[in-house]
């Protein structure tokens, strides 16, 4: 069931950013621009209102309009995998606008609830996933997602992957053992993790440095794929640098490191939203110092 769905995630995931204007709101022209960027690149998965989309930063109806938009621009040169969260009746909302929208599938944000138990969270995915007949992947971010409760999730048959973010490797193998290829197991904290998550079962990963140098995220899956760790790991040693800086400051960096980045190689104006915020003077430099090391400045 969604073979194809299952097969077009067993890679890279893309998240694109959310471009904004001077005002503040979402510039679509410049969205366009990124997802063909990202298109050109031969992605065959976009995440449109992922966390690098600054998802919760956007309204409900920018939420659906991004969605949509993402869906008409795409025109299905790849799959697009619609961001959903909040509460369960706005998410369960949200995934039938995606599928309404004519998305090929939607990911579950973990729930910002600062109340949450295992039969709960169980209860969370599963009135989601009822409520559309589109394949849907689970971000796990945190320790209240255990192997039980996505074991228990997988009685819904149209939930088909999750995109483990929760950087603790032995849990991770501890539920690719429970529960085998019943999910598509990604690596959601990108490249950083990549190879010591595909070492523990997974079979591709998220990734918004795609929107900067998907090259490098391409490298590394061949690598990876073919079981080649040494190069996956001089890959890594690359691109360790800019993953560290979107780590800083307890991973709030993530956003404006890429959109700065963006910036400096003139695919975006950097323009974020609050509670995200431009980088300090020398943060900025070290992006500089990155891309000239990749070779993408001079």
């Amino acid at each position: 069931m969604h073979t194809a769905f299952r097969e077009a995630i067993q890679g890279i995931n893309a998240i694109p950013v959310t471009p904004f204007d001077e005002r503040g709101n979402i510039d679509y022209a410049a969205y366009g621009s990124v997802l063909d960027d990202l298109l050109r690149s031969g992605l065959p998965a976009v995440y449109p209102c992922g966390n690098t989309g600054e998802f919760y930063s956007l309204t409900i109806e920018e939420a659906k309009e991004a969605v949509t938009f993402a869906v008409r621009h795409t025109a299905g040169r790849a799959k697009v995998i619609a961001g959903i969260g909040y509460d369960a009746r706005t998410a369960a909302a949200l995934a039938r606008h995606a599928e309404e929208a004519g998305a090929d599938g939607v990911m579950v944000h973990q729930p910002v609830h600062p109340f949450v138990l295992e039969s709960g969270l169980v209860g969370y995915y599963r009135a989601i996933a009822q409520a559309t007949k589109l394949p849907v992947v689970l971000y796990a971010r945190s320790e209240t997602v255990t192997a039980k409760a996505l074991q228990q999730a997988a009685a819904e048959t149209n939930i088909v992957g999750v995109k483990y973010a929760l950087n603790h490797v032995p849990s991770f193998a501890k539920a690719v053992r429970a529960i085998g290829d019943r999910y598509v197991w990604l690596c959601g904290t990108a490249e950083m993790w990549a190879p010591f998550f595909f070492a523990a079962g997974a079979v591709g990963f998220t990734s918004g440095m795609v929107n900067v140098d998907a090259r490098r995220s391409f490298a590394m899956l061949d690598a990876l794929r073919a079981g080649r760790y040494d190069r996956a790991m001089e890959i890594w040693e690359e691109i360790r640098p800019f993953e560290e800086l979107r780590e800083a400051r307890r991973s709030g960096n993530n956003v404006s490191v890429v959109k700065e980045a963006m910036a400096q190689l003139g695919k975006s104006n950097g323009v974020l939203r609050p509670p995200a915020a431009p980088l300090r003077p020398e943060e900025k430099q070290e992006v500089r110092r990155i891309l000239q090391s990749w070779g993408l400045l001079s």
